[in-house]
């Protein structure tokens, strides 16, 4: 909600849009979320055209770095479940467009929400970070310089 990004939910999902903690994560944001889910994969394509050519799939089984690749203003970016990723019957056509988080050897995989931070943020500041607050300001104090 603080990049303004629209959320995608894909069924089958390993949790409820009404869990309480999911709710409780939210907290007093909970009605600026802009989601919407989709009872398949082929449900989400079909609702959203313009995904098919410019969706990136972030997944550890990619040869590409996420830093490496250019992401085009209304990029779509799909991450996969913690536990088994991105099914390789929809990644198996997204060779050209999938990226991988580098981690060492010995991990698996990274917090969903950490891999989720990581590569958005790249594609927000390879688009100057559009519509978005990018300066502050001190509350109390002014800077000294």
């Amino acid at each position: 909600m603080a990049t303004g990004t629209r959320l995608h939910l894909i069924e089958p999902m390993g949790f409820r849009i009404n869990d309480k903690m999911l709710k409780r994560a939210g907290l007093d944001y909970w009605d600026k979320l802009d989601v919407t889910v989709y009872d398949c994969f082929d449900d989400f394509l079909e609702r959203n055209p313009l995904a098919v050519r410019g969706m990136f799939m972030a997944t550890t089984k990619s040869k590409k770095n996420y830093a490496e690749v250019s992401y085009p203003d209304g990029a779509y970016i799909m991450f996969g479940k913690e536990s088994a990723g991105i099914p390789e019957e929809i990644l198996v056509d997204y060779e050209d467009t999938a990226i991988r988080i580098p981690m060492n050897e010995n991990i698996r995989s990274l917090n969903l929400s950490n891999a989720v931070a990581i590569v958005l943020y790249e594609a927000l500041r390879q688009n100057r970070f559009l519509e978005m607050e990018t300066e502050g300001d001190l509350h109390r104090l002014q800077w000294r310089s």
